[in-house]
């Protein structure tokens, strides 16, 4: 994909300004399990996403990780070039969950674009505020929904992304991205395998009945 259909102000940018974000983007690639952007790292830049699969999510100081959101073909990143956003201070990792190809835009480079273009700037904004709708909504999520319900839209939502009814995750990895500890994941599968809505195995989650576990994620 090219640098310029991640935007669609790209047209209202100058010349100047489109051969200067082309110029300076780098071309990444990042391997499953691997970590792009650490909590603790300097300001890593934009990334726009051409292939694969990333998450974004935080760590507490006892090591419980939550994801905050995921990053798919087409997506971008500015979390990881926060340091442009004044008075943003967000200490988070993005780790790749697939082999993931993409471009990485310094952050000086990019934020002097936008301090140039207001149409930049309001695209990114845009792109901040739909980012931090997300994460209010994780929030809403966590606190008043029941972890049963929570966990069985994951496993659904694990379903879609992998187009199988097989999962092969572990219940440390779900709990990882659920922001709960390991035992209360198997506790809740173990409930659910009694309920005939999946199966388990080692490193694996059969979905049996998902038209049962559809109904149990809207009670």
């Amino acid at each position: 994909m090219e640098i310029s259909e991640y935007f669609p102000v790209w047209d209202k940018l100058s010349t100047e300004q489109q051969n200067r974000l082309t110029g300076s983007a780098i071309r990444c690639r990042a391997k499953k399990g691997g970590i792009i952007h650490g909590g603790t790292e300097e300001c890593l830049g934009l990334l726009l996403i051409c292939s694969g699969q990333l998450r974004a999510y935080i760590c507490s100081e006892e090591g419980r990780e939550i994801t905050l959101y995921r990053l798919f073909e087409r997506d971008i990143c500015l979390l990881s070039a926060s340091c442009m956003m004044n008075g943003i201070q967000f200490p988070f990792s993005v780790e790749a969950e697939k082999e993931t190809d993409f471009w990485l835009i310094p952050p000086d480079i990019y934020r002097r674009t936008m301090e140039e273009s207001v149409s930049l700037s309001n695209y990114t904004n845009q792109i901040m505020a739909e980012r931090f709708s997300e994460v209010m909504w994780l929030m809403e999520q966590t606190m008043w929904k029941s972890f049963d319900r929570r966990l069985a839209e994951f496993l659904l939502e694990e379903s879609a992304l992998e187009e199988n009814s097989t999962l092969v995750i572990t219940h440390e990895k779900i709990a990882n991205h659920m922001g709960t500890a390991r035992e209360v994941v198997t506790r809740m599968l173990k409930y659910f395998q009694n309920e005939g809505l999946v199966t388990l195995s080692r490193g694996k989650i059969v979905i049996t009945d998902l038209i049962k576990l559809v109904q149990y994620s809207e009670k």
